[in-house]
Order: C-alpha cells, then structure tokens, then sequence
C-alpha cells in the first residue's frame, strides 16, 4: 500500500503540538505543566485564521461562553488531534509569551483554562495560575 505524501511535494506537514505538554497533563504533574506551557507552544482554536502573509495576525482566538453563566472560558490543547471537531475547525500554535499577553489582558473577563478539555488527560487552571507558571 502506498502512502499518500503531503500537498506541497517534499514538505513537512505543520505540526500542531506540544508533546512535552501532552506527556504532563498525562502526568497530571503540575510542575511538569509548568515548565511546557512555558517552554513551548500552545495549541489555540480560532475562529478565524490569521492572513498566511502577516505572521503579526493571528487570527482570533475562539472562547467559550457558558449560555447558563455567562463565564468565558479558553480552551488550549496539547496537539491539535485533541481538538473535538465541534469547534471551530482553524487552530494556532501559539508560544508562551502570546499566552503570557492573551491572559493578562483577558484575565478579568475569562473565568477558567481548560487543556484538552475533550481527553485524553484534561486539566482546568485559573488564567491567576498559569499566568503565575509562565512566570515562574
């Protein structure tokens, strides 16, 4: 059986992960989490792409809003493979200081993280704590 190569002839195809952040949360071991989400990208639906020709537009980052509470919250992920297909299909890979800048301005209006909220090894942080283990 042949495989089917990738669009683009010889090219990689992107990937939208972190595994070191996939094997924390596997953990559940917070300072491992830590040190991912500060080490490497975060995976970030969104619900519109940013312009492929400006690396400054991101897009825009899709949140959730409770219809009973009204409370926001964001939603990352480890790998875009944990992305339930119900959200927006678009995904960003985002590094630790876009998460850093994102939460400090959204802290008061988003209520919770979640990562991998779908599975395999969800976890929920307030942005008060992951702003806090970006800091660290």
């Amino acid at each position: 059986m042949a495989k089917k190569r990738a669009k683009g002839k010889g090219k990689d195809p992107l990937e939208f992960r972190n595994t070191v952040l996939s094997d924390a949360l596997q953990t559940q071991d917070m300072a491992a989490v830590a040190f991912a989400l500060r080490h490497g990208p975060t995976v970030v639906p969104l619900m519109t792409p940013g312009t492929r020709d400006n690396p400054l537009d991101i897009g825009e980052v899709w949140t959730y809003r409770d219809p009973a509470t009204g409370d926001v919250a964001l939603l990352l992920f480890s790998d875009a493979a944990h992305k339930p297909a119900t959200l927006p299909p678009a995904v960003g890979l985002q590094p630790p200081a876009w998460l850093r800048a994102f939460l400090s301005t959204h802290e008061a209006e988003i209520r919770t993280v979640f990562f991998d909220i779908a599975g395999p090894h969800p976890m929920q942080a307030s942005p008060a704590d992951v702003i806090a283990a970006l800091e660290a």
